[in-house]
């Protein structure tokens, strides 16, 4: 890493910038064995941003404040439909639809009846 030839040759070998090259060598040592796969997981976190981890209990309260359910409700969701965030997302807006139309259809009649409980009144 101290000739700039390396850090070139590297770089370019890995497709990353030399500035990532200097960290992955910083966190694993000089082999290319381990940078390679330092990169390699790196390259692999970074595609996965979508993608909810019931493992990490971090992604977890993360996911279950962003889509506003319990953690038990995001890992039911993701049981059942996978690890995409976006599916995920389309998931639980399904199961949340038809408890919001039931409440205000149970609703309206209470509405009515406070009415007419006042016309009769006056």
């Amino acid at each position: 890493m101290s000739e700039p030839y390396e850090v070139a040759y590297w770089s370019k070998k890995f497709k990353i910038t030399p500035a990532k090259l200097k960290a992955a060598v910083k966190n694993v040592g000089h082999s290319a064995k381990k940078v390679a796969a330092y990169i390699k997981l790196q390259k692999h976190k970074a595609a996965d941003r979508a993608r909810i981890s019931v493992s990490q209990p971090y992604e977890v309260s993360y996911w279950s404040k962003k889509f506003k359910v319990t953690p038990a409700k995001l890992k039911a969701a993701v049981a059942a439909v996978g690890h995409s965030s976006k599916a995920v997302g389309a998931h639980l807006a399904k199961r949340k639809a038809p408890k919001k139309a039931k409440k205000s259809a149970s609703k309206a009649p209470r509405k009515t009846t406070k009415k007419r409980a006042k016309k009769k009144a006056a």
